[in-house]
């Protein structure tokens, strides 16, 4: 995927502008779709477009915030599995 720049306030060379992709994507693990970058003197304010990230539900099983019980051992898995769950009717 190729990350579109758009640059305000001044000019930057693409070395740096290549760094800034860089820095997005170890950072956020994607590379952004869009950086807007605003130069403000010797500072720059980055702005990134991610695009769609996928909703992961965490839940509190058992005492621990899970996303899904893959990483539980043996014992961690029986407790989930024998624990009493409560309805509302």
């Amino acid at each position: 995927m190729a990350c579109s720049v758009t640059v305000t306030n001044g000019t930057l060379d693409q070395k740096e502008i290549d760094a800034y992709i860089a820095r997005a994507t170890k950072k956020y693990g994607v590379e952004p779709r869009h950086i807007d970058i605003n130069v403000c003197g010797d500072e720059v304010e980055l702005d990134y477009d991610l695009g769609e990230r996928p909703f992961h539900r965490i839940r509190r099983i058992t005492g621990y915030l899970v996303g899904t019980l893959d990483r539980f051992n043996n014992a961690k898995r029986a407790e989930e599995r024998d624990r009493v769950k409560h309805s509302l009717s």
